[in-house]
């Protein structure tokens, strides 16, 4: 973290903060434009610091996000997630069925249990049907788990980065406080604002795609008109030699 550290007092690391703004922007940018692509980025933020307020801003642009326990191989044995996923589902469907109805108080209770179990450590990736396109982190040493199966699968990382960590781990690190909640507020608001941004420039590139469609075709009908009138045209033609004259 030496690049990013402005000076040193009384045994605390201060952060230069010009470089935490430039690394804010970079992230920024390349979390917007992969939201512009219909990307999708996995929040990820387990301490309690963090909790509430990555899930509120995650849940604003409505991205998949992981607050409580990691669930190990979560990426790199995503297959075995997403049927812990739909097994969820298919309670959901179980629940409101007449099987259901019939089963006993102690057999309705098991399974409303196991429902609620999956809901908290599933529930905020229901709808994540592939691998993410990017993961962003607070608190890399706490979510190592999570960094080194993105590092294996080559999916890009965004992470704030304290002074006990190593920014080398990560494609795009922004350094700062990762214990303060203002200072974890203040980074990630910025990056789900650029998320928004991107969702919104997607959105409105969507609405004009309509709009040239039917200019092509009105040129395209325009210039078969042209055509057609082109070969309705009476050409001139030379008068043909009576036979036998030279």
């Amino acid at each position: 973290m030496a690049p990013y550290i402005f000076m040193e007092r009384n045994g605390i690391h201060i952060i230069d903060l010009y470089k935490t703004q430039a690394k804010m922007d970079e992230a920024a940018n390349a979390l917007c434009q992969l939201a512009k692509s219909g990307k999708r980025i996995l929040f990820v933020a387990t301490k309690k610091q963090a909790k509430e307020v990555v899930a509120d801003l995650a849940k604003r642009v409505n991205m998949p996000y992981v607050t409580e326990r990691w669930p190990g191989g979560m990426l790199t044995n995503f297959a075995t997630i997403r049927k812990a996923v739909k097994k969820m589902t298919g309670i959901d469907k179980m629940m409101t069925s007449d099987a259901y109805k019939s089963l006993s108080k102690r057999e309705k209770l098991q399974i409303e249990r196991e429902r609620e179990k999956l809901e908290k450590n599933l529930g905020s990736i229901a709808d994540l049907s592939r691998l993410p396109a990017a993961l962003f982190v607070v608190d890399i040493m706490k979510e190592h788990i999570a960094v080194a199966e993105a590092r294996k699968l080559n999916i890009p990382t965004f992470a704030i980065v304290d002074t006990n960590t190593n920014p080398n781990l990560i494609d795009f690190p922004i350094p700062a406080n990762d214990d303060a909640s203002k200072s974890i507020a203040l980074i990630v608001g910025k990056m789900v604002d650029a998320i928004e941004e991107g969702i919104t420039e997607r959105k409105n590139n969507k609405d004009l795609l309509p709009e040239e469609n039917e200019e092509e075709v009105e040129e395209m009908k325009d210039e078969v008109v042209e055509e057609e009138k082109e070969e309705r045209r009476p050409r001139n033609r030379r008068p043909r030699r009576p036979a036998g004259k030279n």
